[in-house]
């Protein structure tokens, strides 16, 4: 397995401390990322069931079981061949136990379906069900050391792939031939779960089209999430083509100066909010109030865009910054007619400043 067996022992029982101080009885994991984070690999269709007391338990398809166990800490593994099977398995592990309440994560991440919770609600309707998705994140947001070794190896991933990019934008080239060229130095540089978006056209967020091509003059955007073991870093940049204009080259400067402006303010302690109030402000005062679209930061761990996520999440924007938490900065593009300006690095938070990973 990957990393040592400790560290995703230690986790299962701060987790289990929190689901107690809770008074959960134990959790059905789901969602991909957390079912990585508690047992050390990923594995498709996940189900890890981890009691407030006691030793956790995977159940994973037949004869998958030996293949698992070579690449996971967890002993108590059981295989099933019918998704019946499972159920009635999840079933008799939560009468077994004498479980009252039941955690979940409510989440929107593969696997985490709402009909799986429709579905367990329904076979065991005396049991309260609860929302734990606060509680793993409150232990992903801040990564130990072996996870920052990993992202800073993913940084240096991502960078061999953005130089790629560099070299293959032409102007009647493809978005879906850049990602295709970029993609592969990723997983042949041993990424494994790469993302790669291309837009020549404005798009906040793009996935990559076979008929949407670079143009004679304008702008090309490339975000690339680069994994190794599971952890992501992820960077974008905007390459120019031709002469796109001064309303580009305007743009592009203001663009590099609110990224020194988001470095200097993101600090141990300071609210994701208040740094946000200030590049909004900045933005309107370069009169770029309209192309700036809110949300400055992310997470960046398990997956390319995690917790605190004031993108999409707006609560998190009330979050203060924590050392080793790593935050992809600065989020957001401008959006102008020729295309998204966009300027993106991940960096490890320091007491002493912020870690540029990408």
């Amino acid at each position: 397995m990957r990393g040592d067996e400790e560290i995703f022992r230690r986790r299962v029982r701060r987790f289990q401390a929190l689901l107690r101080e809770k008074e959960v009885d134990g959790a059905v994991i789901r969602t991909l990322s957390s079912f990585i984070y508690f047992t050390g690999t990923k594995w498709l269709r996940p189900s890890l069931l981890i009691p407030a007391e006691g030793e956790p338990v995977v159940f994973v398809v037949r004869n998958e079981g030996e293949t698992f166990r070579r690449k996971s800490w967890i002993e108590n593994v059981v295989e099933y061949q019918r998704v019946e099977d499972l159920m009635a398995g999840v079933v008799s592990w939560v009468n077994r136990n004498g479980m009252e309440r039941v955690g979940l994560e409510f989440g929107v991440e593969r696997d985490a379906y709402l009909l799986f919770l429709k579905l367990f609600q329904r076979l065991n309707p005396t049991v309260e069900v609860v929302d734990v998705l606060d509680l793993t994140m409150e232990l992903r947001m801040v990564k130990d050391g072996w996870e920052l070794d990993n992202i800073r190896k993913a940084g240096e991933i991502a960078r061999k792939g953005m130089e790629v990019a560099g070299e293959v934008i032409e102007p009647g080239k493809s978005e879906l031939e850049i990602a295709a060229e970029v993609m592969r130095e990723l997983m042949l540089s041993g990424s494994e779960d790469p993302k790669v978006y291309v837009s020549t056209t404005p798009r906040a967020h793009a996935e990559p089209f076979r008929d949407m091509r670079v143009p004679e003059n304008g702008v090309v955007t490339v975000v690339i999430g680069a994994d190794w073991n599971h952890y992501y870093a992820n960077t974008a940049r905007t390459f120019t083509v031709g002469e796109p204009g001064e309303g580009v080259r305007k743009a592009i400067e203001v663009k590099e100066e609110a990224y020194r402006l988001a470095l200097e303010e993101t600090k141990v302690g300071v609210p994701l909010n208040s740094v946000e109030r200030r590049l909004s402000n900045f933005f309107k005062g370069k009169g770029f109030e309209r192309e700036y679209i809110a949300g400055y930061t992310h997470g960046v761990g398990l997956l390319i865009e995690e917790l605190p996520m004031p993108t999409i999440v707006v609560p998190t924007r009330a979050q203060r910054v924590i050392e080793n938490m790593v935050l992809s900065i600065i989020h957001s593009p401008l959006m102008l007619p020729e295309g998204a300006i966009k300027h993106e690095d991940t960096y490890i938070v320091k007491k002493k400043g912020l870690e540029r990973v990408t």
